[in-house]
């Protein structure tokens, strides 16, 4: 059963990133509008679109509940609100690299993901680690130097895209309530002020929504069906997995993006940027094969051989 369980979990957690490496396309469509109100629409409507699912899936009674458990675990509350709050970082980053040409670095922000959840998964939920899963930290590390020495400029865009969605896989881990109702209390948390800034936006005269046309108006409220999907996957396949294997799974979103960024939108690859992705791809390549069973009972001779020396 558990191994059904994980096997499920992987494939919950694919889809979202299959859906989170192709959702660039929508925020293009979006590009008229700021970054600041495409997210309070995000936020506002995946409320919205969660409270029709919680309704739908007759979980109201439950979504009530957890809340009033929150009373007696403030653990899980704070980690609640620090998902929500690390979650509408990393959309308002992410909407904005998009919309300002800068889809390639946001993409090497989701590619050091998988080594930023590997580091979390060592240092706060003590999962092991084995010389490979170093190497392969090192290695992106030094394709992370190489761009910013190379730029003369730290790639904030990436390092906040990774960690903020690292640290978001963190706190999903410690949140152990259903997947669903997760999600719609992490927007409610930020639905409050999604709401305020879309009001003040209307009666400032400065809105899209509801003034720039039907189609806008449109892909804005399906901002939320966008958002909530894949989320309510990640948070599936999140609950199910190790982070380590989840951290594996990400790439498949930023080898999307990259695409989109270098054949559909045609952003500059320069030489620099593909030697530090080199690095990164290696790193990744490695950290792949050493969850194979060749290079895991090599680990495994390698250890005992030591312990044996000492």
């Amino acid at each position: 059963m558990k191994k059904n369980e994980t096997q499920l979990g992987a494939i919950h957690a694919g889809f979202s990133y299959l859906l989170w490496g192709l959702l660039p396309i929508y925020w293009k469509l979006l590009n008229n509008v700021e970054a600041k109100e495409i997210l309070a629409n995000r936020i506002f409507w995946s409320f919205v679109f969660m409270v029709a699912v919680l309704i739908l899936t007759k979980k109201g009674d439950l979504c009530v509940r957890t809340i009033k458990g929150f009373a007696q675990n403030k653990k899980q509350l704070y980690a609640l609100t620090l998902a929500s709050l690390l979650i509408s970082a990393n959309w308002f980053t992410y909407i904005w690299a998009v919309n300002n040409g800068h889809m390639i670095e946001a993409s090497l922000g989701y590619y050091m993901n998988p080594l930023v959840s590997i580091v979390l998964g060592m240092i706060v939920l003590k999962e092991k680690s084995t010389f490979y899963q170093y190497l392969s930290f090192i290695l992106a590390a030094v394709g992370v130097l190489i761009i910013t020495f190379s730029h003369g400029e730290f790639p904030w865009i990436a390092i906040i895209l990774a960690l903020s969605f690292g640290l978001y896989g963190l706190a999903k881990k410690l949140i152990n309530v259903d997947s669903s109702v997760g999600l719609t209390l992490e927007t409610l948390v930020v639905t409050p002020f999604a709401a305020i800034y879309m009001l003040f936006l209307f009666l400032n005269g400065s809105s899209s929504f509801l003034i720039a046309g039907a189609g806008t108006d449109l892909l804005l409220i399906g901002a939320g069906a966008a958002t909530a999907v894949p989320l309510l996957y990640f948070a599936k396949g999140a609950q199910k997995i190790p982070l380590s294997l989840l951290g594996f799974l990400q790439y498949i979103a930023p080898t999307l993006t990259l695409l989109l960024g270098i054949l559909v939108y045609h952003e500059h690859f320069s030489t620099v940027q593909l030697l530090s992705f080199l690095f990164i791809w290696m790193a990744l390549a490695i950290y792949s094969l050493s969850k194979t069973k060749l290079l895991t009972a090599k680990e495994l001779k390698w250890r005992k051989e030591k312990r044996a020396s000492m």
